[in-house]
This record gives structure tokens, sequence and C-alpha cells, in this order.
């Protein structure tokens, strides 16, 4: 879908620009890949998408879904990912990073 691929491209970039910049590039792409399949859950899209849920309360879930603390740079993308309701594009956040 190329709507998505130009939604994810510059998200992709940013985060790959600053994990490249850290020596990081490959921990961030595994950790964006485990994200994405998180992000992938119909389930989770759905109560992200419900009007009534505050974006925190799906990152809470994120996190739990998630076993272990992101990091810095994933924890930000997500954060922004949420603000702009933009959870779909996750999985081809990643797809893009990986590119």
């Amino acid at each position: 879908m190329a709507e998505l691929a130009t939604l994810a491209r510059p998200y992709a970039e940013a985060l790959f620009q600053v994990a490249s910049s850290r020596g990081d590039a490959g921990h961030t792409g595994a950790e964006l890949d485990a994200l994405a399949a998180v992000a992938a859950d119909e389930q989770l899209r759905l109560f992200a998408d419900n009007p009534k849920t505050r974006f925190e309360q799906v990152r809470d879930v994120i996190g739990a879904a998630m076993q272990q603390p992101l990091s810095g740079a994933v924890g930000n993308l997500l954060q922004a990912v949420l603000e702009n309701g933009r959870l779909v594009v996750l999985p081809e956040i990643a797809v893009q990073y990986r590119a």
C-alpha cells in the first residue's frame, strides 16, 4: 500500500539516522521488528482506534506486550506514532527501516 509507505518513510529514516549515529542500527532494527509485530495485532489496533482510549493506555499495553523496556529511540518513535494516530503504520516503518 503506497500510502502507508509514504507515511512510514519519514519515521523510518529518522529512526535509522539516530540509530546509525549511535552505531546501534542492528539492535534498533530488531527492537523495531518486535514492536511492529505487536502493533500488527488487530485487537490492539481496535483498542487504539477507540476514541475513548488515550495514547498513554495504548503505550502501556504495548509496553506490557513487549516484555522489555524500549530503548530511547524506539520509545520516542512509538510515542510520536501514537500521538499522531499512526499505529497502523508501525509494521511498514519496520519494512522501510530495513530497506
